[in-house]
This record gives structure tokens, C-alpha cells and sequence, in this order.
């Protein structure tokens, strides 16, 4: 197979993880008779430092040329300011828009090997294997939006039409269908207009796909059950501020939100594939940066913009083999364990393939 992919580094630990991650997908494309293309892009601080735009024009065609989009983190210290007129994020959000990236996949699973010294109780991460699924181009990112400056008042506008709840919904149901056949949709139908409309959207969408269970919760009963029965859940959908929170939440039950990837797709197979943590400014250029979110991130692009689940299931292989053999990066690593940097667990993982 030839694939062009658009590699978006972005800002301070991105670099570091996405160049393992392509130096991972090189691999895999040598061992399975593979050819892909990696064609850089600028976005976020770094794209403001250089041009004054978080999402230049060139990088938006360098993205319509490819089959699919890596990309690191955006953001830091150094472009914080809220009332500056142009922030890192921005670019994020214009990219996920331009190319109608409305579902946004964000799997959770605990590995064996770091139960141990997880923040929960051991029994209450067994079977924990959770595929969120968040609406990711509505919402109240994306509604109308009101700022008073230094002033006294402003607001941000949630909003939803039922279209917009039906894609994500359907993208949900069908990924249950592949699954254990439940659903878990998450509101705020007891305060929120927009919610209300979310709620009885999806219970239509679900007249579609009878052999999944549904069920229903609200937003602040979500936080709470997934820290006390988090085994009870297969799919999880919920809008786009709902869904963002919980699955950051959901990084406690890994380990680590260095060890979360996620997929942003469109109604084809193309996507944007991103780890959901940060750009963490405080260990950047240190080599202690958790690449597994990175490279289960290459996985998914694998498995849903080529088509290529062998290869992606490889990865996944060799990464659980990596932490089976005892590495950890320092955000995963318990009391009395040794922490080994970036490159070395990213060549681990690299001998495990």
C-alpha cells in the first residue's frame, strides 16, 4: 500500500512523540511491504511564532493531499494568554472543522502490568477495556460565543441539531455492534435544552440497532460510575464538552493520560490521529515523555484511514509486550521501578515488533 500521511508535530513534548511514532510507522511499512509518506506541517504556538496564524494555509493543503493527519499537541506557557488574539487551540478546533472530523474515538483499557500500582483498587479494573465516543465538531466549543474583554459578562452558546446528535450516534451504535452491544449515553437532560434534544435523538437512533442495550446518564452520575464500576461500560457517547472531560477522567483507570490515543473521523476513513494528553511544557525536550498515546494513536491510523489491522494489531502487541517485560516512562512507573526514557521504550517497542 502507498499512503501519503500529513505530520503536524505541534508543540512542546509533540515533537518528540510523533517522531517516534513515524520512526514506529517507517518500521512497520519496511516489515509489511508498506509505502507512506510523511509531509510536515506547522500548527499551534509554533505555527503562531512563525507565521501568526495556529492553522496556516499551507498546512491545511499539505492535510488535503494526505490520507490521514498525525499530530502531536498544541499549546503552552508561552501562548496562554486568554485574551490574546490568536491561541494554539484555535488551530486545533479550525482543523477538526475544516475537515468535518465529527467523531472523535477515544479508547480506554488497563494493562495487567500497571494495575499494581494504579490510583483505584486492583478488582475495580478488571475487564476495563471502554471506547468513548465524542461528538467533536458542535456543541459549546463551536456556538456562538460572546466576550466582553476585561468587562463583567460574557457567554458561550451550547447548542445541537439532531443531525449532528444522529452521525455520532450512528458511529456509536455500530462500534457497540462490534463490540460487547452496549451504549452508555451521557447528558445533562435534566437542566440542559440542548441535551434534552441530545436524549431523545439518540433513544430514536436506537430504534436502528435493537441489539445493543442502551442506556442513559446524566453527566455528574458518569464521573462517579466510572471510578466505581468502570468494567460496566462498552461504549461510551456524549457531546463535546461531556465527552472531552470524561474521557481525560478515564486516563486514571490506564495509568496515565500519556497512555490514551484518539481518532477524530469523518464519514470516510479520513482522520486525524492524536494521543488525548497535552503538550506538557514541564518535561518537554527531557526524554521523559510517555510515547504510548502516540503510538496506539499510529495504530488506529492503521486500522481506520488504511485499513491495515494487522499492522495496527502489531503495535498494540508490541507495546503490551514492552510493558509486560517491565518499562515504564516515568509518569507510569511505581515506587521502587526505574524510569527509562522516550527513545528507550519507543526501541523497546520497536524489538517487540
Amino acid at each position: 500500500m502507498k499512503a501519503t500521511i500529513a505530520v503536524l508535530p505541534g508543540d512542546g513534548i509533540g515533537p518528540e512523540v510523533v517522531g517516534q511514532a513515524t520512526d514506529l510507522l517507517a518500521l512497520i511499512a519496511r516489515k509489511y511491504n508498506h509505502e507512506f509518506t510523511f509531509v510536515e506541517g506547522l500548527i499551534g504556538g509554533l505555527a503562531i511564532d512563525q507565521t501568526g496564524d495556529p492553522l496556516p494555509a499551507e498546512t491545511v493543503a499539505v492535510c488535503e493531499r494526505a490520507d490521514a493527519i498525525l499530530l502531536g499537541a498544541v499549546g503552552g506557557p508561552k501562548w496562554s494568554d486568554p485574551t490574546a488574539s490568536v491561541q494554539p487551540e484555535r488551530g486545533l478546533l479550525e482543523l477538526r472543522q475544516h475537515f468535518g472530523l465529527f467523531a472523535n474515538l477515544r479508547p480506554v483499557k488497563t494493562y495487567p502490568a500497571l494495575v499494581e500500582h494504579a490510583p483505584l483498587r486492583a478488582e475495580l479494573l478488571q475487564d476495563v477495556d471502554i471506547l468513548f465516543v465524542r461528538e467533536l465538531v458542535s456543541g459549546i466549543y463551536f456556538g456562538a460565543r460572546q466576550e466582553q474583554g476585561d468587562g463583567d459578562e460574557s457567554h458561550d452558546t451550547m447548542r445541537y441539531n439532531r443531525a449532528e446528535v444522529e452521525q455520532v450516534a450512528n458511529v456509536a451504535f455500530r462500534a457497540a455492534q462490534g463490540r460487547r452491544k452496549r451504549l452508555c449515553s451521557v447528558d445533562k437532560a435534566n437542566v440542559l435544552a440542548s441535551m434534552r434534544l441530545w436524549r431523545r435523538t439518540v433513544v430514536e437512533v436506537h430504534e436502528e440497532y435493537e441489539d445493543v442495550a442502551l442506556e442513559h446518564l446524566l453527566v455528574d452520575a458518569a464521573t462517579m460510575h466510572l471510578l466505581t464500576r468502570p468494567g460496566s461500560f462498552d461504549v461510551i457517547v456524549a457531546g463535546n464538552m461531556f465527552g472531552d472531560i470524561l474521557s481525560d477522567e478515564a486516563s486514571v483507570l490506564a495509568g496515565s493520560l500519556g497512555m490514551l490515543p484518539s481518532a477524530s473521523l469523518r464519514a470516510d476513513r479520513f482522520g486525524l490521529y492524536e494521543p488525548v494528553h497535552g503538550s506538557a511544557p514541564d518535561i518537554a525536550g527531557k526524554g521523559m515523555a510517555n510515547p504510548i498515546g502516540m503510538f496506539l494513536s499510529a495504530a488506529m491510523l492503521l486500522r481506520y484511514s488504511l485499513q491495515l489491522e494487522t499492522e495496527a494489531s502489531a503495535i498494540e502487541s508490541a507495546i503490551d509486550a514492552a510493558l509486560a517485560a517491565g518499562l515504564r516512562t516515568a509518569d507510569i512507573a511505581g515506587a521502587g521501578e526505574e524510569a527509562v526514557s522516550t527513545a528507550e521504550f519507543a526501541a523497546a517497542v520497536k524489538r517487540h515488533l
